[in-house]
């Protein structure tokens, strides 16, 4: 049986990572677009409103969600957004949750914490297969390899 799982699996791959790429910029991005221009409820605790202008770290934290979260769910810059996004979500949770109790559960920092490590992901292994990155011109990026080996070429 494992060798038709197997390959199937290696095959789904590439699209699932993609996708799960796409949908996690997607909402993070949300999350920005709420604080900053009151859509889709609203910043958490304004009752619908927004955040101030560039107040530390409220406005910034929106600010690379809905930069950073576009960029991921498009598949430009994957890894250096990713990478912004998941140390944005690290500090969250340190400086905001992990004050209220040492555990996730206990502090409400379940999303933060996901989400930094999600974004670590995506900066580890890159924007998968579906990516807007693929269509730009090749000078100046660097070749890196897929997150999912081709078991033919190691096998040669």
């Amino acid at each position: 049986m494992n060798r038709f799982v197997e390959p199937a699996a290696l095959k789904a791959a590439g699209p699932v990572h993609s996708l799960v790429r796409m949908v996690v910029g997607f909402l993070f991005a949300c999350h920005g677009a709420a604080s900053l221009f009151g859509v889709l409820g609203g910043a958490f605790g304004t009752h619908g409103g927004t955040v101030q202008f560039g107040v530390w770290p409220d406005w910034w934290a929106a600010a690379i969600q809905l930069v950073g979260g576009t960029l991921v769910a498009l598949g430009l810059f994957t890894r250096a957004a990713a990478l912004i996004c998941s140390g944005s979500m690290a500090y969250a949770y340190f400086a905001v949750h992990q004050q209220a109790g040492l555990l996730p559960l206990q502090n409400n920092g379940e999303p933060a914490a996901l989400y930094a490590w999600m974004f670590l992901l995506l900066a580890a292994f890159g924007p998968g297969p579906w990516a807007l990155a693929r269509l730009l011109p090749a000078a100046g990026r660097e070749e890196r390899p897929s997150a999912v080996a081709d078991p033919a070429a190691a096998n040669a």
